[in-house]
């Protein structure tokens, strides 16, 4: 009677990963990330309209835009942690739940306070539903070879949200209101909710020991606090400022005080035991340095066809749209190339490729050159969804099932991290190689040159101030200096690239395919199980 009892508690437990509906299962997770990755997006080309229609101040602004990522950010962790404890799919539910019920809210914002604690609102249930999406995935593809191509999918997926975001944006707004860019989100999650409930396989990790609330609080106060300083370096505000020193040094001691905590606890939140991992590890450095390496580029990128080439913003994406058709490509490529170069030459190859891509940018002047534009752009793409496809699915193979939502949840952390600090890297190194060049450009005041210096969009704006040759002076300079900035920068990427492919040699040779541990059991038993359950 136990042995049956037992084999019953184990088809229940292999059911939700090995039965027939799987692969509808990731459909539905497939959904859930394209919603949160087109939301993080979709208000960039609404920005003007929010402007005119609820006349935030520039603060307000800074937070209506920022809040969402930065609160997403920093809760990835406190609720992939709790997904392993209280059940991913209850989490992910509830996540569908609150993005709709704040998408309503921004929606119907009547001023711009009500539409920053509705964009607080969309942060927090995007952190409850990015990681639970890849850790649910995690248990219901327990076969390697099957889980990379769900990675594949799943990553193609996110790289067409980030595309399609603006696009999307831009089509609600020539025809709607910009608060249909959030009401878009209902219908959505008003036919998720459902669906996720009846398909999803509900999981958790081993339940050992008392969840740890105040390690959570210590991890979302202090990713907050840093997110919030790197965002601040990275939209120029000065080193020494109060207000991005703060959040920094806070922030920082109170992550250091995480990692004490979770080290002396015998049931951590969070296993810092997997960092001991050379390919747990490795992957979650490889992700960081990727985004690192790239993330502010792509802004500079985009400056460079609008301010340089004079392209408009729709032009701008359909240029930029190559690199996403090339993510989706090596997304869907990838569990192939995983198989038959494993883990190291992949990931390696990933970073030269893209380090060759960046390089080949370089030839980048202040004329068109269509070609060389969408040559870059493709290997780009394809040389950068390599690496984060090979380093994720490392990553999230190499953590134990039990805490795949911790691990899920420290991998896209250190995606937002890089971003933030690639943007405040790259920004700086572009501004530092741009600003000198405007010091003494003939005819054009002290004062002028001062404010130019700023960015390439206010040295047009003073050089339309000045008019006469000074003005086309000083803009034909800014434009040179931009150009050349572009290329210094390029160049600081490409040796950041060059370092994550070494880096990546710590990463298994071969891709270890671990044998099903049952045999796979048919529809008719899956649904017993469940009736049993």
């Amino acid at each position: 009677m136990s042995g049956t009892t037992t084999a019953a508690a184990a088809l229940r437990r292999r059911a939700a990963g090995a039965g027939a509906n799987r692969w509808v299962v990731l459909v539905v997770l497939c959904l859930s990330l394209l919603l949160v990755a087109v939301d993080a997006t979709v208000l960039h080309v609404a920005v003007p309209a929010v402007t005119e229609d609820l006349r935030p101040g520039a603060i307000e602004l800074l937070w209506i835009v920022d809040i969402y990522p930065l609160v997403c950010a920093s809760l990835l962790i406190l609720f992939g942690t709790l997904g392993d404890r209280v059940g991913r799919r209850r989490v992910l539910l509830l996540g569908y739940g609150l993005f709709g019920l704040a998408s309503g809210l921004a929606a119907l914002a009547h001023d711009p306070q009500v539409l920053i604690l509705a964009r607080a609102l969309l942060g927090v249930g995007g952190a409850m539903i990015m990681p639970a999406t890849l850790s649910i995935l995690r248990q219901v593809f327990p076969d390697r070879r099957e889980r990379a191509l769900a990675i594949g999918i799943w990553s193609a997926v996110a790289a067409v949200g980030a595309a399609v975001g603006p696009l999307l944006g831009g089509f609600l707004l020539e025809h709607f209101w910009w608060g249909s860019v959030f009401l878009v989100n209902i219908p959505l999650m008003l036919v998720s909710l459902p669906v996720g409930r009846l398909l999803l396989p509900e999981s958790k990790g081993d339940g050992k020991g008392p969840w740890d609330v105040v390690g959570a609080l210590l991890a979302a106060g202090g990713l907050f606090g840093m997110v919030l300083g790197v965002k601040r370096l990275g939209g120029g505000e000065p080193v020494g400022s109060l207000l991005t020193v703060v959040p920094l040094v806070v922030g920082a001691v109170m992550l250091v005080l995480f990692v004490r905590r979770q080290r002396r606890r015998e049931y951590p939140l969070v296993d810092l035991r997997m960092f001991a991992r050379p390919a747990f590890s490795t992957s979650v450095g490889c992700i960081v340095l990727a985004m690192l390496a790239l993330v502010g580029l792509e802004l500079i990128a985009a400056q460079y066809l609008q301010l340089v080439l004079g392209l408009s913003p729709l032009e701008t994406g359909l240029r930029l749209l190559p690199l996403t058709f090339a993510a989706m490509a090596a997304g869907l490529a990838g569990a192939r190339m995983l198989r038959r170069f494993g883990p190291r030459r992949m990931v390696c190859a990933g970073f030269v490729l893209t380090a060759v891509a960046v390089l080949l940018l370089t030839a980048m002047g202040g004329e068109d050159n269509p070609g060389l534009l969408l040559s870059g752009f493709l290997l780009l793409g394809f040389g950068l969804e390599t690496t984060l496809f090979g380093a994720y699915e490392s990553m999230l193979s190499e953590a134990p099932p039990e805490t795949a939502g911790g691990a899920a949840a420290i991998g896209e952390t250190s995606y937002q991290l890089g971003a933030g600090i690639g943007i405040a890297l790259l920004g700086s190194v572009m501004n530092a190689a741009y600003a000198p060049g405007l010091a003494n450009v003939s005819g054009v005041p002290a004062s002028a040159s001062t404010a130019a210096s700023h960015s390439l969009g206010e040295a047009y704006e003073v050089a339309g101030q000045l008019g006469g040759s000074a003005g086309v002076a000083l803009r034909h300079a800014a434009r040179d200096c931009f150009v050349h900035g572009l290329h210094v920068t390029l160049l600081v990427s490409a040796g950041l690239l060059l370092l994550g492919a070494v880096m990546a040699l710590r990463l298994p040779r071969a891709m270890q395919c671990e044998a099903p541990a049952v045999e796979l059991p048919k529809p008719r038993e899956v649904a017993e199980s469940r009736v049993s359950a």
